[in-house]
């Protein structure tokens, strides 16, 4: 068995990168940085889920205007449309009363970010994660295929972002990193805690259309 300080050890060597995150053992992940008092703090239970179960995280350590709620929307956007605001660290689904569902998110890096027109092209439960040639070349990941689980970077949900036929490369998608939600720390990828994109999962359809914007603009 995994013990806890092999897994920190494990930790240290993983960087933040788009559609990656920490490793998760059969205890919840922390920051390579936390001492082993704080190992657990960021969990309060566990859902079950299949094939795995995913953590719960305690919103309490995390800012309030993170947290999934309903919120106006006085945009034109058609219902069911999905907008990613890259400035706010915020995803909103739109409804059909006025109102939005808002998530808090983590986004790329400072000259990772992505923006532009998209749609949802496939979903996946417990996605296997591939990384990028680019990744691969940049040393931001290890080439090979990460099989579903708790360990993958992907966590427990993935929309995939196509444009046309193409697959972008973009997703958002699960993570195991609650403290990334928020930040600028990515390599592109949309993060959002395990929770809130299984909700966003199952209220949206392939096909779902995708506005990502960033310094207020959709398009490059």
């Amino acid at each position: 068995m995994t013990t806890r300080r092999a897994l920190l050890g494990l930790l240290a060597g993983l960087p933040l990168a788009a559609c990656q995150t920490s490793q998760m053992a059969a205890v919840p992940p922390q920051p390579a940085s936390a001492a082993d008092s704080d190992y657990d703090r960021w969990y309060i239970g566990a859902v079950k889920d299949d094939p795995h179960d995913y953590y719960l995280v305690d919103r309490k350590l995390m800012r309030p205007e993170l947290a999934r709620q309903v919120v106006p929307y006085k945009g034109d956007q058609r219902p069911g449309t999905i907008i990613v605001d890259i400035d706010e660290r915020f995803l909103y689904l739109v409804q059909d009363d006025g109102t939005a569902i808002r998530y808090g998110i983590g986004v790329g890096r400072q000259g990772f970010s992505w923006k532009g027109v998209a749609r949802v092209g496939r979903k996946a439960k417990w996605p296997s994660w591939n990384p990028t040639s680019t990744m691969v070349s940049l040393k931001i990941a290890s080439a090979g295929v990460r099989e579903p689980g708790i360990d993958n970077p992907l966590g427990a949900r993935a929309l995939y972002l196509y444009q046309g036929n193409r697959d972008t490369l973009f997703r958002i998608h699960g993570t195991n990193e609650p403290w990334s939600i928020g930040e600028q720390v990515s390599s592109g990828c949309i993060r959002m805690l395990n929770e809130d994109v299984v909700d966003l999962y199952d209220r949206v359809p392939v096909g779902a259309t995708v506005l990502v914007r960033r310094n207020g603009r959709w398009r490059v």
